[in-house]
């Protein structure tokens, strides 16, 4: 695609459009390509939103771009593959944005696109803490349209990459696509490569033409100093003085104010979707959610979480000790210890509390768990990969890692309780449920973790010591290099502060902190562990019953006519789905768990065997299930709450029978249908004609009144179980003379006996009339036998 470069930009934006609609995909993209090698920036800014567009879609999510995340190398190879080079950190597309980086071309990106917190504090003209939006934020002209961001090319291309994740929804025939096979996931992971690198410096931008000089992708502006982070919302119309750029600011910032930006949007947009504020208001449980993340919105969050573990962990161990620290050291260095505390810490937590609180209770929950569990394990991503002994046992985390534990308390002991609450209100007979309790006790039993956990809440709780120069220092997130504590003497009280800051900042100054050692979470632990040995006990009944009807099955069961269980004692799950193998495993799950839980929180088994004994989870003698537990009232049995609870966990149940009218109850898998209603008006008729005689039948005293009696009336209530005194007065009620019922005779397994009887009789050159008498005499003598057996007992009874 050849374009004069007289041509005005105009021409070639309407060029590019027309071809985007006439032309194929590869061919759209070796044009463009051609694009940003000939053309100069001057004319290329002009089709850089179009082209921004385009490609990840509009902010309202009407127009899909290349549909990123569900292109695939397996579905789409050729596509792929030219997205993919198209929008590699060292593509042409990074190219453009290089291009008009040199120029230093502004876009405008509108506020009301950002999230919520975030567009709400601009719109109340207060600036947000993230340097991002510092000198950014562009007041409307009069009678303009509302407020936008100026960003500069770098910028607004990541904007637009890290809200597609949120604005574009998936087509309806993607539901299924695996998230970690298609580009955007593909691209966020290149990206996090590049520009945070775990390994040497953060790579120099291409040249704009080949052997020409690298234009300077640097800002204007100096970079935002690391001191300015974490500071309180300033008004947009009076700035603060520190969030002035610095005239003396260390020009080697510029070395990675690529990294800092991409780091920045891509947690302003995909995690600060909640403030402090908006936090506690949803803990009311009359508040509407204001975003729901999705399961693909969370595993790229915890692609994130892992890639700056990583990131951060790559520090040299000469680098990592704050009292080594110099002006010396690099700004990429300082960027590594700054970036989860300063950028990710707080935010992460809202996001993650969000998710514990108002995630549905379904097995979706594992990737929230996932990523909860990547955060709180920094050692799973240090060059010194934390290995396994050769017992298969975790090895002990070591004390390097008791400074992060303590300044990440929160995540450990107020998450943990979140998921404790959360565990309680499952089945943990789904082995999927049960693999989630099994990770989280697996991963907080590993050796030293909760002594770590432990401490830091010691460090919280203990009391303040009375240092006049310190009684009116604020609660404020401490300093990525913890330099202005070094003056203070005593190193423990040092280290409470840093505990008591990371508190105060993500749950506020007055929040009430609950102990994860203490005695409220110990019951809730206590209620889990209970809870795990009913589930272990329901999964065994649920295989037993499983083995008992497999084997109980009639001769007949191979040709399908089979007879169902109405009153089975449990209701479908994953087990029956997954058969004999989930249940081994979800007992091998919830056995390892409660092992953990045990190590964790110091449970003995005398403990153990006492509460399940309390819960009365124990079988009778007979080894049947005991009833739920409930208390007589005036109108029956009443359920208390823990008879609620085992009934909605599925560990215990009435035994529930079909008390109405016989011949109404709903049509059974084992009948046919059509036949059973025919059968039942002929019946009904028999039963209207001939009422009257069959009631002076059987009212005779003779052979033939208690013949009659024993086919024709209606079975007792009174020998029926009635389980609730109201329905004694009902069943009463429902008490009718002496009728006909041939319902039988709709039932597979009548007709087939049938068909055998006539088949069996054939081979003796019996035929079918000749049988069908013999039938209805050997039925009658069945008849006689056992008219006499009835009235016998009757007599005895008396």
């Amino acid at each position: 695609m050849a374009f004069p470069h007289l041509q005005q930009p105009s021409f070639l934006l309407a060029s590019l459009k027309a071809d985007s609609i006439n032309k194929p995909f590869a061919q759209r993209c070796q044009d463009l390509v051609k694009v940003i090698e000939d053309f100069p920036a001057k004319e290329l800014h002009a089709i850089f939103p179009w082209l921004v567009e385009s490609i990840f879609g509009s902010l309202d999510g009407v127009l899909i771009g290349w549909n990123l995340r569900c292109l695939q190398g397996r579905v789409s190879p050729v596509e792929y593959s030219i997205a993919m080079e198209f929008l590699d950190p060292g593509g042409p597309m990074m190219k453009l944005v290089y291009k008009l980086q040199a120029e230093d071309y502004k876009f405008d990106f509108p506020v009301s696109y950002l999230p919520g917190p975030v567009k709400a504090s601009i719109q109340e003209h207060v600036l947000p803490d993230s340097p991002l939006y510092h000198n950014k934020v562009q007041f409307p002209p009069t009678g303009g349209l509302g407020l936008n961001l100026a960003l500069n090319p770098f910028e607004y291309y990541m904007f637009f990459f890290a809200l597609s994740l949120i604005t574009q929804k998936p087509l309806p025939g993607a539901l299924h696509v695996r998230t970690s096979d298609c580009a955007y996931f593909i691209l966020v992971d290149r990206y996090l490569s590049w520009f945070l690198p775990t390994e040497g410096s953060v790579l120099p931008p291409l040249s704009s033409s080949p052997g020409g000089p690298s234009p300077s992708p640097a800002p204007r502006t100096p970079a935002m100093p690391f001191a300015s982070y974490g500071l309180h919302h300033i008004s947009l119309l009076k700035r603060h003085i520190s969030h002035q750029t610095s005239v003396n600011a260390d020009p080697a910032s510029h070395e990675i104010w690529r990294s800092e930006t991409l780091l920045q949007v891509f947690v302003e947009m995909w995690l600060h979707h909640y403030s402090l504020e908006m936090y506690q208001k949803m803990q009311s449980p009359h508040a509407k959610e204001s975003f729901t993340p999705t399961e693909e919105h969370v595993l790229v969050v915890r692609l994130l979480i892992k890639h700056l573990h990583a990131f951060s962990n790559s520090l040299k161990p000469e680098q990592v000790s704050p009292s080594t620290h110099s002006h010396a050291t690099s700004p990429l260095e300082e960027f590594k210890r700054a970036a989860i505390p300063r950028f990710v810490q707080q935010k992460l937590y809202l996001f993650l509390q969000h998710c514990f609180g108002h995630w549905p209770l379904d097995a979706s929950f594992r990737a929230v768990l996932e990523m909860w569990l990547s955060y709180l394990q920094p050692w799973r991503y240090a060059p010194e990969k934390q290995a396994q002994s050769s017992d298969g046992q975790a090895r002990c985390v070591s004390e390097r890692w008791a400074p992060f534990v303590q300044e990440n308390l929160l995540m450990y002991t107020k998450l943990f309780v979140g998921f404790l609450s959360r565990a309680l209100r499952t089945d943990l007979v789904s082995p999927k449920n049960a693999l989630m309790v099994f990770r989280v006790a697996k991963v907080f039993a590993q050796p030293n973790l909760a002594e770590m956990i432990q401490k830091g809440e010691q460090l919280f709780l203990e009391p303040e010591l009375v240092i006049p120069h310190r009684q009116h220092r604020l609660f404020t997130p401490p300093t990525f290099t913890g330099s202005f504590l070094s003056s203070w003497p005593p190193t423990v009280t040092d280290t409470s502060f840093k505990v008591k800051s990371h508190v105060y900042s993500l749950e506020g100054q007055d929040c009430k902190y609950t102990p994860m050692f203490g005695p409220e979470v110990r019951t809730l632990v206590l209620r889990l562990a209970q809870l795990i040995t009913q589930a272990k006990q329901t999964a065994k009944s649920i295989s037993d019953q499983c083995g008992e009807s497999t084997a109980g099955r009639p001769f007949l069961s191979w040709l399908g006519f089979c007879l169902s269980d109405t009153n089975s004692s449990y209701s479908a799950n994953d087990l029956d789905d997954m058969g004999q193998d989930s249940v081994r495993k979800t007992d091998e799950y919830l056995e390892k768990a409660l092992e953990y839980l045990c190590q964790m929180f110091r449970l003995s088994e005398a403990q153990l065997a006492q509460l399940t004994l309390a819960l009365g989870t124990t079988q009778d003698e007979n080894g049947k299930k005991q009833l739920p537990d409930c208390i007589v009232g005036e109108d029956g049995l009443i359920l208390t709450p823990l008879g609620r609870y085992q009934i909605i966990n599925g560990l215990r149940k009435f035994d529930i029978e079909y008390q109405g009218d016989s011949e109404l109850q709903p049509i059974r898998s084992y009948e046919i249908a059509s036949l059973v209603r025919l059968l039942f008006r002929l019946s009904s008729a028999i039963n209207h004609r001939f009422a009257g005689q069959m009631a002076a039948l059987c009212s005779r005293a003779d052979f033939l009144g208690s013949l009659c009696r024993y086919h024709l009336m209606e079975p007792g209530v009174s020998n029926r179980h009635l389980l609730s005194p109201v329905g004694q007065g009902r069943a009463a009620s429902r008490a009718r003379g002496p009728r006909l019922s041939l319902r039988f005779l709709g039932s597979y397994r009548t007709l087939l006996s049938l068909l055998l009887a006539f088949f069996v009789a054939s081979l003796f050159c019996v035929g079918p009339l000749p049988c069908a008498l013999l039938l209805v005499l050997g039925y009658f003598l069945y008849a006689a036998a056992m008219t006499l057996l009835t009235e016998q007992g009757k007599l005895h009874q008396l």
